[in-house]
């Protein structure tokens, strides 16, 4: 059981901000790309059967889906509670215990719990083509459905892999009939679907909106992804750089009487949105700039998400300092630079060890972002850069592109 008298006294000593553990995920598929400032030696941290460490989750109270060998807690981010000891807790007991204290009435009242988590995505090569089901299908399966945004940071761009390109959905003139072919076709052999498909050159500092039920078949560029509290996927392609991908990954989000039935997995598609001519004027997310001045640069790098989440990258000159409000509870990664985060130091790392304690992740409180955080950047050179993931409540977001 959660201890509430710790849980209170942390977010007391951290000024209504926690300061998270590194929360390293494996995957059993892919080449894990190594940006993610993980020591070389720990990428395989979980053994070989679980496959290399391809994702860092922040701020989660999510589970991940991640096999049969996946741990009760696996997904699930920690609050740590001091440098001098290895003692935590979760970030969702602590939001289960002090709810609105944390996350506000407004989120508490409505989802029982903040619910978006934030990953670095790092694949040397280039993921499958698939989906993220909606809302409506993922609860025939007992699930929540994944919107997601993506942002590409300069930062992490020591290499961009395999393909520096991303699809998204199907070409205009694709017919609904030639992609449930190559569906059938699954089993024959390498079905080649995005031949059928369209790809963007991934432009380092900007981002793109991917709604649910929208195929998609990410590059191999390292990206800071924000999500819905879902992992729910239906798998298109079956061939990626050589690596095989059995036909349980086309299947395996649907009920028992709708595997292997070709029309029911088409249907987890928006057809309209997949196969839109305009989809980069629609889905792509150039940054807007809010405030740019000698002290800093503040700029949204999400936002127009259906409402879902949002998005910040700040930057704080060197030498300088700055106190900023927010309105709603947030997330925050460090990415380049050190300095002070509210009453905690703060670094962007260069190396980590698996297991280790970092100051690069935290979460801040609703009345803690009300009041205004004062970041400082202690260096004489470089700029201290973080990025800021709201949940659906930020009423200063952009609702549109324009």
């Amino acid at each position: 059981m959660a201890n509430k008298d710790l849980i209170e006294n942390t977010l007391k000593k951290g000024e209504g901000v926690f300061r998270l553990n590194p929360n390293f995920i494996p995957r059993p598929f892919g080449v894990e790309g190594r940006r993610l400032r993980l020591h070389p030696d720990d990428y395989f941290a979980y053994g070989l059967e679980r496959g290399s460490i391809k994702e860092r989750w922040m701020a989660s109270t999510n589970i991940a889906q991640n096999g049969p060998l996946a741990g009760p807690q696996e997904g699930l981010s920690f609050v740590a509670v001091d440098y001098s000891s290895d003692e935590k807790f979760s970030l969702k007991d602590a939001i289960e215990v002090l709810g609105a204290a944390v996350i506000g009435k407004e989120l508490m009242d409505k989802y029982g719990g903040f619910p978006v988590f934030s990953k670095f995505y790092d694949l040397k090569t280039p993921l499958f083509h698939h989906l993220h089901l909606d809302m409506e299908a993922a609860a025939r399966v007992g699930k929540l459905g994944k919107p997601e945004c993506y942002y590409f940071p300069r930062q992490f761009a020591s290499h961009t892999g395999e393909i520096n390109a991303t699809y998204f959905g199907y070409d205009p003139d694709t017919k609904p009939e030639e992609v449930k072919q190559r569906l059938r076709d699954y089993n024959k052999g390498d079905n080649r679907i995005t031949e059928l498909s369209r790809a963007w050159r991934i432009e380092l500092g900007s981002g793109w909106y991917s709604p649910a039920g929208v195929i998609h078949a990410p590059g191999s560029v390292m990206t800071y992804e924000l999500n819905w509290n879902g992992d729910v996927n239906s798998v298109h392609e079956n061939v990626v750089s050589g690596v095989t991908y059995p036909r349980e990954f086309m299947n395996g989000e649907c009920p028992p009487d709708k595997k292997d039935d070709i029309d029911y997995i088409f249907s987890l598609m928006d057809w309209e949105k997949n196969t839109d001519p305009h989809y980069k004027k629609r889905f792509g997310r150039p940054p807007i700039t809010i405030v740019k001045n000698a002290d800093y640069e503040e700029k949204w790098i999400s936002y127009a998400n259906d409402g879902y989440f949002s998005a910040k990258e700040l930057s704080v000159n060197p030498g300088k300092s700055v106190t900023l409000k927010e309105p709603a509870a947030y997330s925050v990664i460090f990415i380049q630079g050190h300095g002070k985060f509210g009453a905690h130091l703060c670094e962007a790392p260069g190396m980590l060890r698996f297991g280790q304690q970092s100051a690069d992740e935290y979460f801040v409180s609703e009345d803690a972002a009300k009041k205004g955080i004062t970041i400082t950047n202690a260096s004489p050179v470089e700029p201290l850069v973080l990025i800021k993931g709201f949940g659906p409540n930020n009423t200063d977001a952009p609702k549109s592109r324009e």
